[in-house]
């Protein structure tokens, strides 16, 4: 049996933050559509600890319903906003950058003075305006409440969706319980591991995610225990510490109680076939062996030492299918690593544009004019984002082409790399995308 719905019925697979803030747009702006969220665990749920939010993100969150904007608030309402506003305060946390022993262990001498090891290097400013990491399971939490009951199902794996044979052109989704719906068009907000990627894009190369070259060691400290570690460093602030092969990131999320800590590393395969592994804190303290004493002991405060592996896609050739007709959201459609912060950020954006442009739609091929507006409009940004966000992970560890170790050089490209993502009008791609409907109507 097909369940089926009414005229323009929506599928959204996955209930991550994706997902679910696409089901809270299409809600919202698009009364006329019939939405249903479908989830493959028994409830909602996020992995991973901490997801940091730019203004320029924020604002967009608002774009699309000021209640996500107060969901955010309520889970960085304790976060410490410094003036100016830094996005890191970029230091050298690895002692083989040592050039004088002598006089301290110094790194680097900048504008007369000796900066030493953990010492400030140079500010990344943020821009003005709300911003701060979250935990993720709490934004999510705050999230789900903005979803009335009934509109989500669980436990529903999506196996596979194909054209359905009674000539309208919907989908049908298969389920792995064996439960079969019907619906004008599916959207895949299913991450990294996406099904629905591996459909749209077929057998290609850019089907699945490649690793990286980076992994992570992801932890929470009690934001007391981190007062005592950082020292004279507010660990209310964030904090970037530089290396060889490897950074260590320090930011508060859940209202400034927790001290989220990543702490980055490399290696040039990676041959298990679980993503994130258990390792020994014997094996995880011996990454960081010639590190400030600073970075050892929030190293040696982690409670769980997993490794994260980091994979990215590739770039896809489109984000969506016509036959049947679906559109990837989020990191389905480009998943990226985490090293420029801009992740979430660019699901946000496109849940604004995409949302926005199915609010126009009453006819199939209405969908089909949204879905390539929303494609011409979002790909080459978000694809761009994957691609310098790998190249930003290798500057942060000392491998940047042209730049290496050279502080002056790494300052020079940081406070650059940025403007692109922090500085971009949303609302001038919603226009382009509305003009782009309006010529093929």
């Amino acid at each position: 049996m097909i369940l089926s719905h009414g005229p323009l019925s929506i599928a959204i697979i996955g209930g991550g933050i994706a997902g679910l803030t696409l089901t809270i747009a299409l809600l919202k702006h698009c009364p006329h559509l019939s939405i249903t969220l479908y989830e493959s665990a028994a409830a909602f749920g996020e992995i991973g600890a901490g997801v940091g939010f730019e203004p320029v993100m924020v604002r967009t969150m608002g774009l699309i319903d000021p209640r996500i904007t107060v969901a955010f608030g309520k889970c960085t309402k304790g976060n410490v906003v410094p003036e100016p506003p830094r996005w890191f305060t970029v230091r050298v946390g690895d002692r083989r950058k040592v050039i004088d022993n002598v006089e301290g262990e110094v790194v680097a001498r900048r504008a007369g003075r000796e900066v030493r090891l953990g010492e400030e290097v140079f500010v990344m400013p943020a821009r003005r305006g709300p911003r701060g990491g979250v935990h993720r399971a709490h934004f999510l939490d705050e999230l789900v409440k903005l979803v009335p009951d009934g509109v989500a199902q669980f436990r529903k794996k999506l196996v596979d969706v194909v054209e359905a044979e009674d000539g309208s052109g919907d989908a049908v989704l298969q389920f792995a319980d064996g439960s079969r719906a019907q619906h004008s068009a599916v959207l895949g907000c299913d991450g990294i591991k996406s099904r629905t990627r591996a459909i749209v894009l077929g057998d290609s190369d850019a089907t699945k995610a490649v690793f990286s070259g980076k992994y992570a060691y992801r932890g929470l400290i009690p934001m007391a225990k981190a007062v005592e570690i950082m020292g004279d460093v507010n660990p209310k602030e964030s904090q970037m510490f530089t290396g060889y092969h490897g950074h260590v990131l320090t930011f508060p999320i859940a209202n400034a109680t927790l001290f989220n800590v990543v702490a980055f590393s490399s290696r040039p395969s990676w041959n298990e076939p679980e993503w994130v592994v258990q390792t020994s804190r014997q094996n995880m303290l011996e990454d960081y062996k010639h590190w400030s004493p600073t970075v050892v002991s929030i190293m040696e405060n982690l409670q769980k030492p997993d490794i994260w592996a980091l994979f990215n896609h590739l770039p896809a050739s489109t984000y969506y299918s016509t036959k049947p007709l679906i559109c990837l959201v989020g990191d389905a459609a480009h998943a990226s690593t985490p090293h420029q912060g801009a992740g979430a950020g660019m699901c946000i954006e496109d849940v604004y544009v995409l949302s926005r442009v199915l609010a126009q739609c009453h006819s199939r091929a209405d969908l089909e004019k949204a879905f390539h507006a929303y494609d011409a409009v979002r790909r080459p940004r978000s694809q761009k984002l994957v691609k310098t966000s790998r190249e930003a992970g290798m500057l942060w560890e000392f491998e940047g082409e042209g730049v290496g170790a050279d502080l002056e050089a790494l300052e020079q490209n940081a406070l650059k790399r940025m403007e692109w993502i922090w500085d971009h009008d949303i609302v001038e791609d919603l226009e382009k995308a509305h003009k782009m409907m309006r010529a093929e109507a």
